[in-house]
């Protein structure tokens, strides 16, 4: 599939916003708000459109891929390495889609902060998403618990690297 990028904007930020995921991953539901909007607009995510101009997901990197509460445990001192987060639109998630995705994204990393190792953040319920990294060449690093509404969660960093 070939994939548009290009950074995100306020509609697009907007339509992302609405998007509902099936349990469990309802983790990764976003609620529409002025900071919501705020963040996605600060030139850290891009939106990845088809060229029907449907938004099949996004990236973000740096600070804006990491989960906060890993800091307590030092899982993003590591330098030399950028951070990637994403999102797939729920329309696209278990369909065996997200290899080419987070390849393109993995290469927008490079293109963008000319490094070669890049790293993600994903809640360990995540199989699926594991399963891809993993077939990917990602590598598991560190594991830490957040507390959300009276649930732990944990996390785990994985590296990749070229």
């Amino acid at each position: 599939m070939d994939y548009i990028v290009r950074t995100m904007i306020e509609a697009d930020a907007i339509q992302i916003s609405k998007w509902k995921y099936e349990e469990p991953y309802s983790l990764y539901d976003m609620e529409y708000s002025k900071e919501f909007i705020k963040e996605f607009l600060d030139g850290s995510f891009f939106v990845v459109k088809n060229e029907d101009e449907e938004i099949i997901g996004y990236f973000c990197f740096g600070l804006s891929a990491q989960v906060p509460e890993g800091n307590k445990y030092r899982v993003y001192d590591e330098k030399d390495i950028i951070d990637i987060g994403l999102g797939m639109n729920p329309k696209y998630t278990g369909q065996g889609k997200g290899i080419e995705f987070l390849e393109k994204g993995i290469e927008l990393a490079k293109e963008k902060f000319l490094i070669s190792k890049v790293r993600l953040t994903v809640a360990d319920f995540n199989k699926r998403a594991i399963k891809t990294y993993d077939r990917l060449g990602f590598k598991k690093e560190h594991i830490f618990e957040m507390k959300r509404e009276n649930k732990t969660i944990k996390f785990i960093t994985m590296k990749y690297e070229n």
